[in-house]
């Protein structure tokens, strides 16, 4: 009984989790449109087994005012299941060109970039962790984020999942290296939005996620 009390526990975070993850079902496609005070990408991914996806990404650094685009692949490097929650540690990578754009009017140079990815959770409570180093063809950035998440009601399958976020990032190069992101994530079904705000740069968070 307590085998299947787990089985049941572990396929509903899935369930409620699944949409939040850079590695899909196994031949599925995500699509990942994204915006933060620093910079704004799309990232369209396949997931040909269920350990590792690969993808194109397009990256503009509104910073810099560069325009990245070239594949990236993510793997999954461990999953941890317990009896009420569920824990994920990812690594990825992304090779391809950069360019300046706007006012930047820097050629094509070759880029690239290394990073990991962490979560932790249950039906109740959200802990995730990224850190990436990158070198856009002008010498190496490394940056890394955290948040904290909490769901203010239990939804069930097929239902509005609603988590109340806070994320703070460390972007060591920028004018404001530290700063704190409150947001509100929803998901039901193949979709994710996620609404959020950086007081100390003025900037909104966005995210748009659809898996098919």
């Amino acid at each position: 009984m307590r085998h299947i009390l787990t089985a049941c526990a572990c396929l509903a975070l899935g369930a409620a989790a699944a949409d939040a993850r850079p590695v899909s079902y196994e031949g599925g496609w995500t699509t990942i449109a994204q915006s933060d005070r620093t910079m704004s990408s799309l990232w369209v991914h396949y997931t040909p087994r269920y350990d590792y996806s690969i993808g194109w990404r397009t990256e503009w650094d509104r910073s810099d005012d560069l325009l990245f685009n070239g594949p990236q692949a993510t793997w999954l490097a461990r999953r941890w299941f317990g009896e009420d929650y569920q824990g994920n540690l990812y690594a990825f990578a992304g090779a391809g060109w950069a360019e300046g754009v706007s006012d930047n009017t820097r050629g094509l140079r070759g880029a690239g970039y290394v990073g990991a990815m962490a979560d932790w959770e249950t039906r109740r409570w959200f802990v995730s962790w990224m850190g990436r180093v990158s070198d856009m063809g002008e010498g190496g950035h490394a940056m890394q984020s955290g948040r904290v998440g909490v769901a203010p009601y239990i939804a069930g399958f097929g239902e509005l999942h609603t988590w109340l976020m806070v994320e703070v990032d460390h972007h060591p190069q920028e004018d404001t290296p530290v700063a704190v992101t409150p947001l509100v994530r929803f998901f039901k079904g193949p979709m994710l939005l996620e609404l959020g705000y950086t007081p100390a740069v003025n900037e909104a968070l966005f995210t748009f996620m659809y898996r098919f």
